[in-house]
């Protein structure tokens, strides 16, 4: 009897040791499904003219990657911000320096198995974004803010973060590609 009851014992243990296994594993694979839903944040950003404002640095602050629509104006804002994030840039009419030869006219980026095609002036678009397979295109140049959806292609233009011109707002945009999808909003800056 006393041998029966240690191998009970035994069988006992290695019971709920499989069972703590189970459930650790299953925790563990569960938590890196979980990970891979994660949203990521994009800030959107364009027509700075050279002037990257406090108020926008604030706003773009904690975003996964950066794209800046073109209308940089100066080098030296593609270098702050990247001390926020990654950052994808195209050359906008205004970039015209030794420096802007860098930047492409357009960009195909994709993050978080988005394809994303970034240009400046929407006008120049020389390609199909459906037959190409594109989720986004994001563009500058008008210093109007848009957010609109044509053929299942959403469209945004983040406005003109930089001197204020036309009487517009001042404007930024964020997107966040997450399981819902992509969820953009336009944010007015408080300028001071």
């Amino acid at each position: 009897m006393r041998q029966a009851g240690c191998v009970e014992v035994l069988f006992g243990l290695a019971a709920l040791f499989a069972t703590l296994i189970f459930v650790c594993c299953g925790r563990s694979m569960r938590n890196e499904r979980f990970s891979s839903l994660k949203t990521l944040r994009i800030g959107i950003i364009s027509d700075t003219h050279g002037l990257l404002r406090p108020e926008a640095e604030r706003h773009l602050a904690g975003v996964d990657h950066i794209i800046h629509g073109g209308d940089i104006g100066r080098p030296e804002v593609l270098v702050a911000l990247r001390r926020i994030a990654p950052v994808t840039a195209v050359r906008g009419n205004v970039d015209i320096g030794a420096w802007a030869k860098d930047y492409a006219d357009a960009e195909l980026v994709r993050l978080a198995a988005r394809a994303i095609y970034v240009l400046h002036d929407l006008k120049t678009l020389r390609i199909n974004p459906v037959a190409e397979g594109i989720d986004m295109i994001i563009s500058g140049h008008s210093h109007k803010a848009t957010i609109e959806t044509k053929d299942g292609v959403l469209y945004l233009n983040p406005g003109s973060a930089g001197p204020q011109r036309f009487r517009l707002p001042i404007t930024l945009a964020t997107l966040d590609i997450g399981p819902g999808g992509l969820r953009p909003i336009i944010h007015h800056l408080e300028t001071r």
